[in-house]
């Protein structure tokens, strides 16, 4: 709490910077996010170096849930090493928890690694007054009524707003589209960690598994079973095998799990970092993919 006042400029310091160093474990509360310094500062910049501006109960929400990295950290990084050749100087980066925001912004923000000659799209705009972060979410318990989404989208069954299909597109290539835009979503990532394993397997020379919940995420899987066990998933035990295409993929599988509301917030972005990781795995190996669509 105290050092976004700071961030923010409430304390009366500079916005958009942290003047003065900021005690651990202060919790948000009330005046955090309640308060006037909000409602001047004009964009937030992203980590990408880009800016955005929605205004409103939503400046709060974009200053934390934007990640700490983009396409261009990723891309400084692996700057002039060979894209399949295992680096000593590489560990795994990580998006952050909840990027919600630099998956509403696409593009704009590049929160999730862009390849090279693709094009992206950009924010993901719902009609007002669900254009805005507190449009669809309850600001403090984060709920959000499947009734008023059910008034534009009648794919909502039994309040399950994961059942929302955005238009007739079968990302995932199986056949289904009768499922909703999460489960396209789902699919990629499932064959995303798939292409992952198969590629640290046979070209890393290093079989790796991924945690969604110990850090940093990535481990080997030293028996081999393709699960993580209490044993393996330790930081001594983190994957450090990394080629400069097997970290750019992990990069956007970790961008995906850590916003599980990316299939609402911007479903169509979300499935084009999936399919060009894909793609992009595919081009050292063959994964016999589905044929996969990408918006």
């Amino acid at each position: 709490a105290t050092g976004f006042l700071d961030y923010t400029g409430e304390d009366g310091t500079k916005a958009l910077s942290i003047d003065a160093a900021v005690a651990p474990d202060t919790v948000i509360n009330c005046s955090t996010c309640h308060h006037d310094a909000l409602d001047t500062l004009e964009s937030i910049p992203f980590p990408s170096g880009l800016s955005v501006f929605i205004g409103g109960s939503s400046t709060a929400c974009l200053v934390c849930h934007q990640g700490r990295l983009s396409t261009v950290q990723v891309d400084q990084t692996l700057n002039k090493l060979e894209v399949d050749t295992v680096s000593p100087e590489l560990s795994f980066l990580n998006i952050h928890y909840r990027a919600a925001a630099a998956s509403l912004f696409g593009t704009d923000t590049k929160g999730g690694y862009e390849y090279a000659d693709h094009s992206y799209l950009g924010q993901f705009k719902h009609p007002t007054p669900f254009d805005s972060c507190a449009g669809c979410h309850d600001p403090h318990d984060l709920s959000v009524s499947a009734n008023q989404c059910a008034a534009c989208h009648g794919g909502v069954s039994d309040g399950r707003l994961d059942s929302i299909r955005l238009g007739s597109l079968d990302y995932d290539g199986n056949g289904d589209t009768s499922v909703g835009v999460a489960a396209e979503i789902t699919t990629l990532h499932t064959l995303l960690g798939d292409g992952i394993e198969q590629y640290a397997r046979t070209v890393s020379g290093k079989a790796i598994v991924y945690s969604d919940s110990n850090y940093p995420y990535y481990f080997n899987d030293s028996d081999g079973d393709g699960t993580i066990s209490v044993e393996e998933a330790t930081y001594p035990n983190r994957y450090q095998s990394w080629t400069p295409r097997l970290l750019r993929a992990a990069y956007n599988y970790q961008f995906i799990a850590k916003d599980p509301g990316i299939w609402a917030h911007n479903p169509r972005y979300g499935a084009q970092l999936l399919i060009d990781s894909l793609r992009d795995l595919d081009e050292k190996m063959t994964l016999d993919l589905p044929p996969i669509i990408r918006p």
